[in-house]
């Protein structure tokens, strides 16, 4: 079993590469669709990134619905307070019907002041904004299609009772959030404390707490699985450093490094390698005993621009070789 996320970062990268990029994205993701054992297709947000980072999941996560017919769909996260809450529920109804209701959508405030900066929003004030827009959107969401409400969203929801909706972040306040408005909370951090606190203000706002995730600290977001790791480090060792020391450096200025999974701090490949954390390239045995201790491998085929014929052969020995070895068939 495996999951796969796309953010879609090239540092450098040309616009005809860009777009192999994208086209890459969505061949590989038909390919885990027929093939199956993919758990997910991930897409997430950020702005204003040197490296050309994905700033518009909801598109991205239609365009993977329009070429795949089984798996599910995260978009994982959406930073609500930049967004129009009216036109983002419509967003996500049109994507419902698309994908026939395989899409979740977490949603989040984000870490990164110049993302504010740029979409013309209050940083500080961005939990505030996440209150006032989060209360917005589920109205609108739950009178989706109701011929009785004049001003409403049309059409209605393909999803009875509207589009997956969860809360995401690594703080208690996130966990709060999550539980005070009856949502789901899915965590980036696996401190023991956000779930009471997700429970706590769900119950004190009359919900009864759903859907708690915390993460697995010792579980890696971007595996590679190479016949010889020496070989595969040389080969990507390079695009996993853009994306490692890019996560860190933002995570870094924000002050959330500490309890954050799929962070690695390291400055060349042979420190990263070293760390043996979010960013690794393993063999096809060490892969099956990942599957088999955590129930999934993170795959980031594509992570920090990787050339898309360098990449497919690292998806494809995860389908033909680590899910056979692991189902036994």
């Amino acid at each position: 079993m495996y999951r796969l996320r796309f953010d879609m970062r090239a540092p450098g990268g040309s616009a005809e590469e860009r777009a192999r990029l994208y086209e890459a994205a969505l061949e590989m993701s038909a390919f885990a669709d027929e093939r199956g054992g993919c758990q997910a297709i991930a897409v997430s947000e950020h702005h204003a990134s040197d490296d050309g980072y994905l700033p518009s999941p909801l598109t991205m996560a239609a365009a993977i619905a329009a070429v795949t017919k089984q798996v599910p769909i995260m978009v994982a996260a959406a930073l609500l307070p930049l967004y129009d809450p009216v036109r983002m529920a419509e967003d996500m109804i049109v994507l419902d019907h698309l994908s026939r209701g395989r899409v979740l959508h977490i949603l989040g405030i984000g870490y990164r002041p110049v993302e504010y900066e740029l979409h013309g929003v209050d940083y500080h004030r961005r939990g505030a904004i996440a209150d006032e827009k989060l209360a917005a959107l589920l109205e609108r969401l739950r009178a989706a299609g109701d011929d009785t409400t004049a001003a409403r969203i049309t059409p209605g929801p393909f999803t009875a009772g509207g589009p997956m909706v969860v809360w995401g972040g690594s703080t208690r306040k996130a966990a709060a959030r999550a539980g005070r408005n009856g949502l789901g909370f899915i965590a980036q951090s696996g401190d023991p404390a956000l779930g009471p606190a997700y429970e706590e203000a769900a119950r004190a706002a009359g919900h009864e707490p759903g859907l708690c995730l915390l993460p697995d600290p010792g579980i890696p977001a971007s595996v590679f699985v190479a016949h010889d790791v020496e070989d595969g480090w040389r080969e990507v060792g390079d695009a996993l450093l853009a994306d490692a020391t890019a996560y860190w450096a933002w995570n870094e200025a924000a002050g959330l490094t500490e309890g954050t999974v799929s962070l690695t701090k390291g400055s060349t490949v042979d420190e990263l390698r070293a760390a043996n954390g979010s960013h690794r390239v393993v063999t096809v045995d060490e892969a099956v005993a990942m599957v088999q201790r955590h129930g999934a491998l993170g795959l980031q085929p594509l992570c920090g621009g990787l050339d898309p014929a360098v990449a497919w052969p690292y998806l494809r020995r995860v389908v033909d070789e680590v899910l056979p070895a692991v189902t036994g068939s």
